[in-house]
């Protein structure tokens, strides 16, 4: 019988994505259409429901080998917590972070997706607590978000964002914002919270401060 707080398993299936980032505590939404991963997700349901997020790294078109892309070592475990199935086939989810891993090997399968055995050890005390603490100048924070959001030219709620929480925001920032895969791996590898916070803000200002350069040699 499926128990959602069992643990997540030592070998577990992958979805290597490049540019999703899987937080511990944090949620990922997903749109699965290719048929490995509908197979993927017709056996997590029958079992713990555990999946691996982890980024493909990158390589030149000469070094790519279909389905075996090198992966970078580190990714995050999540539970299925939102299932809904449509009448074409897809499947959209929602994965609950629940602790991060190093790959410890890639295991032999006949099945059409990857599976890793996992190492939690080194992330346990620090992805234990679901509230971390960490020191963030908060106003310095939400001046940073703006700037950020008029350079995209995105459209949010700012009532709602203002009535968030800082740990919130600073998961929904890591995750949501299109940063480079590699500036994605770096938050996801920052060791505490506090880590993650200074690693956002440092990708905030240097976003803010290139596109000022970039407007000041257009003027």
């Amino acid at each position: 019988m499926y128990d959602k707080n069992s643990p997540p398993p030592d070998v577990i299936p992958i979805f290597p994505l490049a540019g999703a980032l899987l937080l511990p505590h944090g949620q990922l939404p997903l749109n699965i259409f290719e048929s490995r991963y509908i197979q993927l997700l017709d056996d997590i349901l029958r079992g713990s429901r555990h999946i691996g997020m982890i980024q493909p790294r990158e390589m030149s078109d000469h070094q790519q080998v279909p389905d075996k892309a090198p992966l970078y070592d580190i990714g995050c475990v999540g539970r299925l917590t939102m299932f809904q199935e449509y009448d074409d086939g897809r499947y959209f989810i929602t994965l609950t972070g629940i602790k991060r891993f190093r790959i410890a090997e890639e295991v032999l399968t006949t099945t059409p997706y990857r599976q890793v055995r996992a190492d939690y050890s080194a992330f346990e005390e620090a992805d234990a607590h679901v509230e971390p603490e960490f020191t963030a100048d908060r106003d310095r924070f939400m001046q940073l978000i703006r700037a950020y959001v008029d350079l995209q030219d995105y459209v949010v709620n700012w009532e709602m964002i203002e009535q968030t929480d800082t740990l919130t925001l600073v998961n929904a920032g890591a995750t949501l914002a299109p940063w480079a895969p590699s500036e994605k791996q770096a938050l996801l590898e920052a060791t505490t919270m506090q880590d993650r916070y200074d690693t956002l803000i440092t990708l905030y200002e240097m976003a803010v401060a290139m596109a000022a350069g970039s407007q000041g040699k257009a003027n």
